[in-house]
């Protein structure tokens, strides 16, 4: 079976469930995290143009909106146009573009930004080294480049519960959607070569970020992983009909494991910024 592209994964109601859900589980955390470390940056080069590669429904773009000044133009890109419209119908504190772009071919001059920012959307770059090119290209000089990539999956406890319930459920084919892409970039080593091979001379600096993922409810953390995911479309794949079971499965396995009420589990992320 052909895998979905990018575009393709992030369609139907995805983009709501992955907004409603797995923005507050997972990614609110790092988003604020990183977006301080954009704000800091900005206080020392006092840039003009940030562009966001893989904004997703914009999470990072709206805490960026909110805390950097209006003379910092920003532009949010993103491969699915569905995943875009949803984060502009959920709109920003102040005027962001939003433009559709693919990262491996941004269609943008050289040069053109003093800042290039990514949460947690490498991992889905077919080519990284050659993306990393593309960002060292529509970089300007001194232009700072600043993404978040998942640790591996069994330090992060919600992603790690899940997976193993749903490779239970599905022994002879499990999904492998979490650990193959969101927590299948986690080699620091491997992230420094593809740098290099991208362009980038300066050595990277990497710092490991820890946080906690809070759900109300098991079930709502199933939701956002089983429903809000790609995975999602990996569940009907092996059975048409069987992803309300599989959504409770997973839930149960997280009940098992954290409560059957408000529950949290760790994660851990690494934070990486290089100079051009």
């Amino acid at each position: 079976m052909q895998a979905p592209t990018t575009d393709q994964a992030f369609a139907g109601s995805i983009p709501q469930v992955y907004d409603a859900c797995m923005v507050p589980l997972l990614f609110a955390p790092y988003a604020d995290d990183l977006a301080q470390r954009v704000a800091q940056r900005v206080a020392q080069r006092q840039p003009s143009r940030l562009l966001e590669i893989a904004a997703g429904t914009g999470a990072v773009t709206r805490r960026l909106a909110s805390t950097l000044l209006p003379s910092v133009q920003i532009v949010a890109t993103d491969l699915s146009q569905p995943m875009l419209d949803q984060a502009a119908a959920i709109g920003t504190a102040r005027p962001v573009e939003w433009q559709q772009a693919d990262a491996m071919q941004l269609p943008f001059p050289d040069g053109a930004f003093d800042m290039v920012v990514c949460q947690f959307g490498v991992m889905f770059l077919p080519d990284k080294a050659a993306a990393f090119a593309e960002v060292r290209r529509v970089l300007g000089p001194g232009g700072v480049f600043l993404f978040n990539v998942w640790d591996r999956i069994e330090h992060n406890e919600f992603a790690a519960t899940v997976s193993d319930a749903l490779a239970a459920l599905y022994p002879g084919d499990p999904p492998q959607f979490m650990q193959q892409v969101p927590h299948g970039y986690f080699d620091t080593e491997a992230i420094r070569q593809d740098l290099h091979r991208g362009g980038f001379d300066r050595a990277p600096e990497i710092v490991t970020v820890d946080a906690c993922s809070h759900a109300d409810s098991p079930a709502l953390a199933a939701l956002a992983f089983c429903q809000g995911t790609p995975m999602r479309m990996q569940i009907e794949a092996r059975d048409a009909a069987g992803l309300t079971g599989a959504t409770n499965v997973a839930a149960r396995a997280l009940a098992s494991r954290f409560g059957a009420d408000a529950i949290d589990g760790k994660m851990r992320a690494y934070v990486v910024a290089v100079e051009r």
